[in-house]
């Protein structure tokens, strides 16, 4: 399962960030835990300068501006179709080893040989 974080300290473009994720993830029917950071150290941890921010699985992905719920969409499309075959069920596959040269995009390619 998927993590995603909104980072923000509960203004009102953090709160519309937070809102448009949860329907992106709602609507994409995605397996994701969505979690909002409020603390300031725990958000500066991340080394972003504005907020709010949008973190999946410890990557920021968005810093200092309200997203479209398009870019939102694509992101986590993106995000999910290409660490798709090295989901738990597929973690012995050659191309989920962090060496290979199969872990970009070719890794969820049908006609590769990858998974």
């Amino acid at each position: 399962m998927k993590t995603i974080k909104i980072l923000g300290t509960g203004c009102p473009n953090c709160v519309t960030t937070e809102k448009i994720v949860t329907e992106v993830v709602n609507e994409l029917a995605i397996e994701a835990t969505i979690v909002k950071v409020t603390d300031i150290q725990e958000i500066m941890a991340y080394d972003i300068m504005s907020t709010p921010a949008v973190v999946i699985d410890e990557q920021v992905v968005i810093k200092g501006r309200v997203p479209s719920k398009e870019e939102v969409k694509l992101l986590l499309v993106d995000n999910f179709a290409n660490n798709a075959c090295c989901s738990d069920e597929n973690m012995d596959a050659t191309c989920c080893e962090p060496t290979s040269e199969n872990t970009s995009d070719a890794c969820c390619d049908p006609s590769s040989d990858c998974c």
